[in-house]
């Protein structure tokens, strides 16, 4: 029997709670919550986003603290025959989302830090497993049709799963911005990401329903019905053992019905064989070597089944999983800023593919999936940013931003399932924004971003799956003061359905499974500058 829990590739699942690319969180500012579209930007953000535009900001030391709370509701719907339920619920909450960014500009130079979650960030529990999970629990029910032979009707099952994981790559920023002249700037530096993943779990009580009552699985099939199917077994060898003195006297080409045996040894005979299967007109037909030969054979698959069902006894035992993944990377960024008039600005930034090798400390792990200090991959994929704002007029500005993820650059590896995961092309996003100033110290402002990704059928799985979203935002900003500034906003994101058809042996067949999640976010953000007027 395949292993009853597969726990693999659960980073993923924390991507696209937020936006950004299959690894990285691109809400890395209240601004950018309210807006969505910040490649160009030239306010605190900009440590993040635009760094090469810190140069358009006034002399002095500016700091910014920010959070957003984010959650996302994970559905998946399953048509696998065979479960006890068909939908699956998976909650991701991250609360607490903070970022902070400190700017030193003076003149020529500006130097920042930026630091938030720059991938993951929250955790995710389902209360009642996922398919995946499920499903070789519930193939015991066919798998045990033929108990009824014993007296052992199954006809169901039951178990108890729960999973929650963790993951947060803090992106810990820092470069320098220069300004070349009045339109060009440009922007060098890195971010460190150390890494942590925690998985915890179980898959225990795991049951049957034999004779309508729900009973221990490995219980059943170890002290119950591997005994019975041995004891078959010896009455198989039994059965061959008497016949063998009629073969020895030469009678091994007789029928039952021919053969000098008794009414009760010929109807212990029959029944033994009808036990194992053979219908009455092929018992009627045989003699008395091919009776031997089918018990003998009978013996030697009943004792294989008793062997199977203490396997398959020792697979159902309950299981635990208590790892955690640690590691880190560095991302250089490169960035410039072009502002030909004072109406126009233009963002490019480019980060580089991260190197990220993640190494398991297990506690428990009841799966064999995850041997303490083995390495894994989990490289980012490089990143090209590109954004401009426009002023419309004094009070109107507008903003588009294109993010760019090499996604099939890196390898993803394999899916629960074992398929490889497949990227049809490289993800990309591109967002609008509007900001209008109602007055001198209040601002509104509002944004749309479609975030658009084609992973192949076989990339996906309830475990982790992606499609195409479309995010609205919006909120305000208020200068409390010239130095004091609040952002707070708001975000919804609806993604596409997917769906994926799988095809097994009979009982099963073909079915379908189909993935939905939604989330909202909330964000509020404190900047201040010292120094300056």
């Amino acid at each position: 029997m395949k292993k009853l829990i597969v726990f693999t590739g659960i980073l993923l699942s924390f991507s696209q709670v937020f936006a950004g690319g299959l690894l990285t969180n691109g809400n890395q500012s209240a601004q950018y919550i309210r807006m969505l579209s910040r490649n160009a930007s030239t306010n605190v953000d900009a440590v993040y986003f635009n760094p090469a535009g810190l140069m358009k900001m006034d002399n002095g030391f500016y700091f910014a603290v920010q959070s957003q709370s984010l959650f996302q509701t994970k559905t998946i719907e399953s048509k696998f025959p065979l479960l006890n339920n068909s939908k699956y619920e998976g909650t991701l909450a991250a609360p607490v989302f903070p970022t902070a960014f400190a700017i030193y500009k003076k003149d020529k130079f500006a130097f920042s830090l930026g630091l938030g979650p720059n991938s993951g960030g929250g955790s995710i529990t389902f209360d009642k497993g996922l398919p995946s999970f499920e499903k070789s629990i519930s193939k015991l029910v066919p798998g045990l049709a033929d108990l009824s032979k014993l007296g052992k009707t199954v006809s169901g099952y039951g178990v108890d799963i729960y999973f929650k994981g963790e993951s947060v790559y803090w992106g810990i920023q820092g470069g320098v911005s220069y300004k070349v002249n009045n339109i060009f700037s440009v922007y060098g530096g890195a971010r460190y990401l150390p890494a942590t993943n925690t998985y915890n779990g179980y898959i225990k009580n795991i049951s049957v329903k034999v004779n309508s009552t729900l009973t221990n699985a490995k219980t059943f099939l170890q002290n119950d019905v591997a005994p019975l199917l041995t004891a078959s077994a010896n009455s198989a060898t039994g059965a061959a053992t008497m016949v063998q003195p009629l073969i020895s006297g030469g009678a091994g080409s007789l029928t039952l019905a021919q053969a000098p045996l008794s009414a009760a040894q010929r109807t212990q005979l029959e029944q033994g064989l009808l036990g194992l299967g053979l219908p009455q007109s092929q018992i009627s037909a045989m003699n008395i070597t091919q009776v031997q030969a089918a018990f003998n054979a009978g013996a030697v698959t009943l004792n294989g089944k008793a062997a199977t069902m203490i396997a398959t006894g020792n697979a159902v035992q309950d299981k635990e999983v208590d790892v955690e993944q640690t590691g880190s990377g560095i991302t250089p960024i490169i960035g410039f800023n072009i502002s030909p008039n004072e109406k126009l600005n233009i963002g490019i930034k480019y980060e580089f593919k991260t190197k990220l090798t993640l190494t398991n400390k297990t506690v428990v792990d009841g799966t064999g999936m995850f041997p303490d200090k083995k390495e894994s991959a989990s490289d980012i994929p490089s990143i090209l940013s590109i954004g401009a704002d426009y002023k419309i007029s004094k009070a109107l500005k507008l903003s588009v931003s294109y993010n760019g993820y090499r996604d099939k650059a890196v390898d993803w590896g394999t899916n629960v399932y074992g398929e490889p995961r497949v990227i049809g092309y490289n993800t990309w996003e591109v967002a609008l924004g509007a900001q209008y100033q109602l007055t001198e110290k209040f601002a509104l402002s509002m944004g749309y971003l479609h975030t658009e990704m084609y992973m192949l059928e076989q990339f996906q799985s309830d475990f982790s799956y992606y499609s195409p979203a479309n995010t609205f935002g919006g909120g305000f900003e208020w200068k409390a003061s010239s130095k004091f500034t609040v952002d707070a906003g708001a975000l919804i994101t609806k993604y596409d359905d997917s769906t994926k058809q799988f095809t097994e042996m009979p009982p099963v067949g073909s079915y379908s499974e189909t993935y939905k999640k939604s989330n909202i976010g909330f964000a509020l953000g404190l900047a201040y500058r010292f120094g300056g007027m």
